[in-house]
């Protein structure tokens, strides 16, 4: 035994080579069990010393790997090693295992196991095989919070990159999902968002093993998701703190075993939350976890809310902020490709440019807050009256466009008109008081009447004037 402390004293030799120049001063006859024989001084060490056999079962483990895997050293012997991996890791830590007893030395192999307690924990090894003894011999260092500084480290980076790059705020949490998923299980993923002008929730992404449709949206229906947002305090839900009144819960969250949420913090409050469920026994979560999750939870708030900013921005460059109809960009946009289908396919389309009549009268017998109302009014009837799949704009003032393709036969689009303007002619309730509005249409065809977004435009608004100049409330068709 003093041999092996003037070894370890005056030789620089790796500490994997340690435990060999142990076995072999303390056990001169080579047949002599090593179980027997292995110093105590392997206990002092902070890194688990392992050997296993040929068949890979543990037959001595120093006193470091309990606190590294939880198991006792009794617990251990005779335990296949493998076992313990993560399934996801074994494959390679076997390879590993056969390079090893083919002789090759491997001093910074890193694999993962599972703890006795369930959590993960991320190991690097240093093996050699001891031929001699028919040995596996490996010193085992906890690099587990190494490697969650360097996982989180790298999460923060990934959110931020995703803000940037991600096209809508569905394809940021789906990316999301992924950079939380290499950082704890997350099977069942989503992220609820609060929206306090119906006091109901939002799930721009939901991924759930049990339940692919969305959740619902009502508070009443989802307590601890409601808890967590309206609260702004994480929760952690184990079995073992489950409480009678969720288990009674008519609630989907209460089939989860462990149900883990963490809020998604702004400057004006709590905007929503992150939430992870497991249905088994084998994913559980932890208040480390809790704390990973709340960790990021601040960045990934902060790419919403860049996300939402930016889908606000888009959509105010491109609708009419009072009717909610693409305006004359976006209108322009979806003309262009509209005429470049219609050209490839040999099909007809219509524009239909549309006028209110006496509108401005509106406005200054009522004020410009009833014009407003009747202009949304407008603009739902107009939806109502075509196909989703055709496009109603409003240009400006009281001038609205409606784009019919796909097909329509000119009996068809002077049917869709009179439609519209038999939909118009309705009284509208402005505030309690009705008025009466009439409309006049007018109608281009492509390629009939022209074949440019410019002659389309230009000849319906021409039609529409000739049709206000009749008389009004009526459907012209340019000559």
């Amino acid at each position: 035994m003093a041999y092996a402390r003037k070894q370890l004293t005056a030789s620089p030799a790796s500490v994997t080579e340690c435990p060999i120049l142990m076995v072999q001063q303390a056990c001169p006859d080579e047949r002599m069990p090593l179980t027997h024989s292995m110093p105590h001084v392997l206990d002092l060490l902070l890194d688990a010393v392992c050997v296993v056999d040929k068949d890979g079962r543990f037959v001595f483990v120093s006193a470091a790997a309990e606190r590294i895997f939880g198991y006792t050293p009794e617990e251990l012997i005779g335990k296949p090693l493998i076992d313990l991996v993560l399934p996801e890791d074994r494959a390679a830590t076997q390879q590993v295992a056969e390079e090893v007893m083919s002789g090759t030395l491997k001093p910074y192999f890193e694999n993962r196991y599972v703890r006795k307690d369930g959590q993960v924990a991320h190991i690097m090894w240093s093996a050699r095989w001891s031929d001699d003894h028919q040995l596996r011999i490996g010193v085992a260092r906890d690099i587990t919070e190494r490697k969650r500084s360097e996982s989180l480290q790298a999460a923060l980076y990934a959110i931020s990159e995703a803000a940037h790059a991600a096209g809508d705020i569905s394809e940021l949490c789906r990316q999301i999902h992924g950079i939380i998923a290499q950082l704890l299980p997350a099977h069942n993923f989503c992220v609820a968002l609060y929206e306090p002008d119906t006091a109901h929730l939002s799930f721009p992404y939901h991924s759930d093993q049990r339940y692919p449709d969305s959740p619902p949206t009502s508070l009443d229906a989802l307590p601890l998701s409601t808890r967590v947002i309206l609260g702004g305090e994480p929760m952690l839900v184990t079995p073992t703190t489950r409480s009678a009144a969720l288990e009674q819960a008519a609630s989907l969250e209460a089939e989860a075993l462990y149900w883990l949420g963490v809020p998604l913090p702004t400057q004006d409050g709590t905007q929503g939350a992150l939430i992870i469920k497991s249905y088994q026994e084998s994913e559980r979560y932890s208040e480390a976890d809790l704390e990973l999750l709340q960790f990021v939870s601040t960045q990934v708030a902060v790419a919403i809310e860049r996300q939402q900013l930016l889908t606000r921005l888009h959509f105010m460059a491109q609708y009419d902020q009072l009717t909610q109809l693409p305006n004359r960009r976006l209108f322009n946009d979806r003309l262009e490709t509209a005429l470049a289908r219609a050209r490839r396919e040999q099909t007809q389309l219509a524009l239909l440019f549309l006028d209110l009549d006496k509108f401005k009268q509106v406005n200054d017998s009522y004020g410009h807050a009833a014009g407003d109302l009747l202009l949304q009014q407008v603009a739902q009837r107009l939806r109502d009256s075509v196909r989703e799949s055709d496009t109603v704009a409003r240009l400006s003032g009281d001038e609205f466009v409606v784009l019919l393709e796909r097909g329509h036969a000119l009996d068809d689009i002077t049917a869709v008109a009179e439609k519209i303007r038999a939909a118009l002619d309705q009284p509208f309730d402005l505030n309690g008081q009705p008025q009466l509005i009439r409309t006049s249409i007018g109608i281009a065809l492509y390629p009939t009447h022209g074949d440019t977004p410019q002659q389309l435009l230009s000849l319906a608004d021409q039609a529409m004037y000739k049709a206000k100049h009749s008389g009004g409330n009526r459907v012209l068709l340019s000559e």
